[in-house]
Parts: C-alpha cells; structure tokens; sequence
C-alpha cells in the first residue's frame, strides 16, 4: 500500500495539512518546494477546517499529489473535522471511496466508519485519550494515531506501549485547539459565515486575539480556535523517543518550514542537539514564542526549558 515506505531508524517527520486559508499558488507552491527540499516522510493534503475553502486548491490536487509522490513523499488525504451538512457529509463518502491504495486520515468519527477495514489515519481531532480508544480504533483499520495536543508524556506512553497503531505526536505550529460551526473570522469584520467572503484569508497565519487588558491569548482561523503560542517538542524529541514514539508532526505555518523541517530532522539524527536546534528556530522565526506544557502535565502555553528526561 502507498503507506508501507521504510521507517528511518531515528524517526519520521509528517507535514500537517494547511489549516489556513492560503491563496492557491502560494498552496501549490509551498507543497511544491516540500517535494524538492523538504527531510520529511509524508506530506498531508486536504481540507481540514472549512469546506467552502476545498474549490480554490482543488485545481491543483492533482498535480501536487503527483509531485509529492514522485519526490518518494507519502501522501495522506486529510478530511474534514467538523461535517454539518449532507453537502459535505457526501464529500467525504466520495473522499474515503475515491482514494484507492492512498491513506485517508479521518478527523470526524463518521468518515472513520467509511474507512473501516482498510488501512487509514486517525488524525488529531479525534478524541483518543486511553488504550481502549486506541484499541477499538485500531481493531477498525486504523494504522496510525495522531494523538490530541493536550496528552501529558505520562499518558503517551501508555498509549505507545500498547503497540497497536503507529503514534504520531504534534510537535511544533500552532495547536489545533477547537471548532465551532460560528465563523468567528467572518464575525470580526461584521460578516455572516454564509457571505464570509473568505476574510480568513488576510491572515494566512491565523488572527491573533488579545485579552481585555491586551495580552496575546488565542488565535482564530475561520471557524477554528488555536493556540497563541507555537508547540516546539524540539527539546522532548529524545524522550518521546525513548517511549517508543517515532512519528512527529510539524504544522504548516506562514514561514520557513523546509528549514523547520531541517531542525527536527537534524536534532532526530543527532546532527544537532536539542537547544542549539531550539536556538536556531528561535533565530529562524524572531519574536515568536514557544510551548511545550501539555506534554510535560502543565497549562499549554508554559515552556520548560529541561527534557522529558527519557533516552
């Protein structure tokens, strides 16, 4: 199957689906450029947050899939998180039917029943908390597990001990947080979701909202809510690791990430270690901050500075 590419013994690297509303060549593009230069094993497609968002990228599926494929990339086709309406609920019957030997990554319960007994993803947005889930999930077909951002190393391990699907862990961007049927894009600038006129597009890396008293606290993207801080596990590589995980995925965001891609690959082969890589994508990226406090049991948005402490 299109999945069953060599693992690199020091890990795997997995580029996220865009979750912003990028403008089509600079979608295009930006895949392009990941086929060329980018050490990472698979690349994911799709449209994850908003469904009127899949007809400008859709033109160029096929050529970027194709340009992916050919680079030894494996692509994954990501679906949508949030189906409210028959519309969309048919586009991901057509997803899971039309992919052939292509992995589909399910983020919605109900494509996940459409996959059942082949081969797929479950991707982030499914609530997978405990070995039960995991074993359930797994039982139906599902060959990899990209667990939620707010799992502690304690409970990822249980979950990697038990052997029973491929673990990926997020670990660096902007964290995927929540979904609402409310635009609250199209809200700020006094527009209706249904005449949006796709203003999540301004923000290719997401809006900012500040606190009452102007302090930095989330970031919204169309209908979704995500984190203010970018998660960097750069740090937690090692001891995730030692866990047994071996998948990490890194988020598209509006920047360099061929060269954050780099950084995790050279920290994963022991190029470079741990805070010198952090060090570089902080040159890399000035002014952004960091986090890493739901893997070590903390609020999301602290940083702590030493390892899990695992090899």
């Amino acid at each position: 199957m299109n999945g069953s590419i060599p693992s690199p013994r020091n890990g795997k690297l997995t580029i996220g689906p865009v979750l912003f509303n990028w403008k089509p060549e600079v979608w295009r593009d930006f895949y392009f450029r990941l086929a060329d230069e980018a050490p990472v094993e698979t690349v994911h497609l799709g449209e994850v947050v908003c469904s009127k968002r899949r007809p400008f990228f859709a033109p160029h599926l096929a050529e970027v899939t194709e340009r992916l494929s050919a680079a030894g990339k494996e692509v994954v086709l990501s679906s949508l998180a949030l189906v409210m309406s028959e519309r969309e609920r048919d586009a991901m019957r057509a997803l899971a039917a039309d992919a052939g030997d292509r992995l589909v990554e399910a983020n919605d319960l109900a494509i996940a029943a459409d996959l059942a007994g082949r081969p797929h993803v479950i991707g982030p947005f499914v609530n997978v908390y405990n070995e039960g889930t995991l074993a359930y999930l797994a039982g139906r077909g599902a060959w990899r597990i990209c667990l939620p951002a707010e799992l502690p190393a304690t409970t990822l391990a249980v979950l990697a001990a038990q052997a029973l699907a491929e673990i990926e862990v997020q670990a660096f961007g902007r964290l995927p947080l929540a979904l609402s049927a409310r635009c609250y894009h199209a809200r700020s600038h006094n527009l209706h979701k249904d005449g949006c006129q796709y203003v999540c597009g301004r923000d290719p890396d997401g809006m900012p909202v500040d606190t009452m008293d102007g302090k930095p606290f989330l970031t919204v993207n169309g209908t979704q809510t995500m984190s203010c801080r970018y998660v960097n596990l750069l740090g937690e590589l090692a001891g995730l690791r030692g866990m047994g995980i071996d998948r990490f995925r890194l988020w598209p965001q509006d920047c360099d990430m061929v060269a954050v891609a780099r950084l995790f690959r050279d920290t994963l082969d022991g190029r470079l270690d741990a805070p010198e890589a952090s060090a570089r994508l902080a040159d890399l990226m000035p002014g952004t901050e960091f986090a890493n406090g739901y893997v070590h049991g903390r609020e999301g948005h602290a940083f702590v500075a030493e390892g899990l402490g695992l090899s």
